[in-house]
């Protein structure tokens, strides 16, 4: 089996876009479409016909350009069987149940609330590919709107365990202010060091940060690992709950 071919979409001041094609099916999706005409651009420049969006969560910076882009392309929507009523043109609801078949390409649904509501994540195995909208970032994860830092955890821990050549397709270009952050809790960390390091030097040259790997988070952002040593005494939190230490990293980012 082939595997996705992915591009990456920059639009608004942050968001990153990701169209996506099965190349044994032609099956072609984008991912949180917020705006549509970056969108309906690149189907043009690589002559490609929409077939899909596929929405990770309602905010309308994902879902903004659903309906546009439906109207014009005749394209189905796919999102959270948890928040129907909040996805714009829902089609096809998806859950943690069972996978979604995306052309020939299988993606496993993971249920990650914490940022909303019934917000969830595709994990496409076979492209090494996991597209998470807003739950984890480059050395961070989404503000809990609407869940609490207990659920965020839960859902969290889901995406650690991913294989760690797991590339991590995240929505918004919030990596060198996450590097910043992350070094007040775990300053010893001679990996985050190094990374911080590389990611001013893309940034000083105009190039994006992400993907990034679940390897690189789990050796580096303080959000994937509330249960570290270091981290725990860094806060004087040995030995405390993984739950709380991670809801203290969310409250000081939070204020950060």
């Amino acid at each position: 089996m082939s595997k996705l071919e992915i591009h990456q979409i920059p639009v608004l001041n942050d968001n990153y876009l990701y169209l996506i094609k099965d190349p044994d099916s032609d099956a072609v999706a984008i991912v949180d479409p917020a705006e549509a005409d970056p969108v309906l651009a690149k189907l043009d420049e690589l002559g490609w016909k929409l077939t899909h969006i596929l929405n990770t969560h309602h905010h309308w910076d994902h879902t903004g350009a659903n309906l546009e882009l439906k109207e014009k392309t005749g394209c189905t929507i796919v999102g959270s069987a948890y928040d129907v009523a909040r996805i714009p043109g829902i089609d096809i609801e998806v859950s943690e149940d069972q996978p979604y078949m995306f052309g020939s390409q299988k993606a496993q649904i993971f249920e990650v609330s914490g940022h909303t509501n019934g917000h969830i994540a595709y994990w496409f195995e076979g492209s090494d590919a996991l597209f998470c909208g807003d739950t984890l970032f480059a050395l961070g994860c989404g503000r809990l709107f609407e869940g609490t830092p207990a659920k965020m955890w839960e859902s969290l821990q889901k995406l650690r365990i991913l294989p760690d050549p797991t590339k991590i397709y995240c929505a918004h270009e919030y990596t060198e202010a996450n590097a910043n952050f992350a070094l007040t809790i775990e300053p010893q960390n001679s990996d985050l060091k190094k990374r911080f390091d590389e990611i001013l030097k893309l940034r000083a040259a105009n190039k994006p940060t992400v993907p990034s790997t679940i390897g690189d988070e789990k050796a580096t952002n303080p959000f994937l690992r509330p249960d570290v040593t270091d981290i725990q005494k860094n806060l004087q939190m040995q030995g405390a709950d993984v739950a709380d230490v991670f809801a203290e990293i969310r409250a000081r980012k939070d204020s950060f």
